[in-house]
This record gives structure tokens, sequence and C-alpha cells, in this order.
């Protein structure tokens, strides 16, 4: 029964997700502490625990269906996880079209919900996925919506680097794709980001 009403749950959730509904999609609490030009947020996020594993691209369904058998029974104790936002792709990656820190080429992220990261998330059983906490940090974001390949998204990388660098700021690694919908919601309602970890202190330099 409780299977039943966790695939149930997703379905619903999938369903909703066509039309860019999130409601009930747990996201990683942060706070907007700054906004620069081009609707850049700079964020401050709490620490968050993930699950994690390698990826070769963005859209990488062997690397998502690790990650979905991990938050579907793929652990210690067999628990169910329930899903949250957004799947987060980073490192340096091959590009693919289709639709993260560690892998040799990038990686992806599944963040937890709080409740599972308070109380001690199971490990993971299959090979090639670990749990990594992800430590407070302050992170750059720029938002868009729409379709997204390796061309787009590049583009974007662009965008949110030439406003850091205006504002004079400084970002550690490469930049990471946050995608908040399946590929089948519709285009022009999808929540995509692209992001960059500001470097210590957080302040101009």
């Amino acid at each position: 029964m409780e299977k039943f009403a966790y695939y149930a749950a997703t379905l619903f959730e999938s369903l909703l997700a066509v039309f860019g509904i999130r409601t009930f999609l747990e996201e990683p609490r942060y706070a907007v502490v700054e906004r620069l030009d081009r609707g850049v947020e700079v964020r401050a996020y709490k620490e968050r625990l993930a699950v994690e594993t390698d990826a070769t691209s963005q859209g990488d369904r062997e690397a998502f269906g690790r990650l979905f058998r991990y938050i579907t029974g793929a652990n210690r104790t067999g628990g169910l996880i329930a899903m949250t936002g957004p799947v987060e792709t980073g490192g340096k990656l091959i590009a693919m079209t289709a639709p993260v820190e560690q892998g040799a080429n990038g990686t992806m992220r599944f963040f937890l919900p709080r409740k599972v990261m308070e109380a001690g998330a199971p490990e993971p059983t299959e090979v090639g996925v670990r749990l990594v906490r992800v430590p407070p940090e302050r992170i750059a974001v720029l938002r868009f919506s729409g379709s997204v390949g390796p061309e787009r998204r590049s583009e974007q990388e662009r965008l949110l680097s030439d406003v850091l660098a205006a504002a004079g700021r400084t970002y550690a690694g490469t930049p990471a794709f946050m995608g908040y919908d399946p590929p089948f919601t519709l285009p022009f309602l999808r929540r995509n980001e692209v992001a960059v970890q500001l470097a210590a202190p957080w302040a101009s330099t």
C-alpha cells in the first residue's frame, strides 16, 4: 500500500508538471540576499544533503535512473524517499542533445528532503551512488525558461558570467544546471537555472 501511494503521488505530480505546477515538490530553502543585472539572484543556502552519481550529460538517463532507484528503495533501509527539486548537473559535461562535481566528466544530484537529512539518510546500495553534504554557500543564479540544449545552456552560462564580471564578483568551479521540471513539461513553463558558487567571503573584489 505504501508503494502504491508513493507511485500514485509521483504520477499525480508528473501530470501537474506538464503545466509547470510544482506545488508538492520540496526545494532546498534559500534566502535571496542580493539582485544583480539581468535578473541574477545571489542566494544564501544552508547545509544540504544530496545523493549524487557521475554523469556524462545534462540528460544522462542512466545517471538519473541510478538516483531514482535510490529514492525508490535502492538504499540500506529499502525506504521510499520523496522526489525534490531541482535536479542538478554540474562539472565538465560532454555536450549531448537531450533534457551535479566529482566525476571525470560531471555529476548529477538529487537533493534530499529536510526530514530525511535530519533523521539520517540511508546509505545507497548501488555502486556509483553516494551521499554528499553540501556546506552553506552563496550561489549566483540566472533563471530562464524554454528547452535546454548545450548551446542554450552555454549561452546562459556566458550571460551569468558577464553579469558577475560587471558586478566585480568572482566565482569558484564550473557552472551547474538546475532543472525543476521533467522533459515533458511545456517548454515555456519550464524553470531552468544556471548557477555558480560565489568565492568567499561573498563580497565584491
